[in-house]
């Protein structure tokens, strides 16, 4: 048996922890630097887990309207759920759970984590914090203490499963438990448990304690 943790409520992000969407970003981020003359690696070296407005700020020339080129950005990948696929175990760990005592947090939208979890078959959340719900993104703790919240618990009191390490950062920061999931390993992971994917993940409901049992 693997170690065991324990929590009121579980916080998941989407992209890379419950939907490998991987090809698909990396093709949205593709066409926009295409698009601006800029270097794919550069921008994807650094815009996973984050919101795609803080990034196309970022990288965006001179000129470019950051807000039409994330609607552009967005709207694409909302039409496009080609190459997307269910983290291995995603879908029966969430049907296996309480709605009450677990939420999506994620920097996506509202509207492309609705259907990238759909388009997988990956229960829709009850309580979804979504970079439309944030006035600051991971890796600022804010959505993190949100979803908390918003299920009626602090953020000490959950269990955070991330893959990047800006959404490390702000689950860590948040106060919450925090496990690796996936084979990422730099700083923001250093110390942390780890799961490859979701297929393991046990949970179990004692009184008012989930037991969180990783392979």
């Amino acid at each position: 048996m693997g170690s065991v943790l324990t929590a009121s409520v579980l916080l998941f992000d989407m992209d890379g922890t419950l939907v490998d969407s991987t090809a698909s970003v990396e093709r949205a981020w593709g066409r926009f630097a295409d698009r601006h003359g800029l270097e794919a690696g550069a921008i994807l070296a650094v815009a996973h887990g984050r919101p795609t407005i803080e990034v196309v700020t970022e990288f965006a020339p001179a000129g470019v309207d950051a807000v039409a080129e994330t609607d552009r950005i967005e709207a694409e990948e909302i039409d496009r759920t080609d190459g997307i696929s269910e983290v291995p175990g995603a879908a029966a760990l969430l049907q296996s759970l309480d709605p009450a005592r677990w939420a999506v947090v994620t920097s996506a939208t509202r509207a492309l984590t609705l259907k990238r979890l759909a388009a997988v078959g990956i229960p829709l959340p009850k309580v979804l914090v979504a970079a439309d719900d944030v006035t600051r993104g991971k890796p600022h703790p804010q959505p993190y203490l949100l979803a908390a919240r918003a299920l009626g618990f602090d953020a000490t009191e959950a269990i955070a499963f991330e893959d990047a390490p800006a959404g490390l950062t702000s689950a860590t920061s948040a106060g919450a438990a925090t496990v690796v999931v996936g084979g990422y390993r730099g700083e923001a992971a250093a110390g942390l448990p780890r799961v490859p994917d979701m297929t393991g993940v046990r949970v179990v409901l004692d009184r008012e304690t989930l037991s969180v049992t990783l392979p």
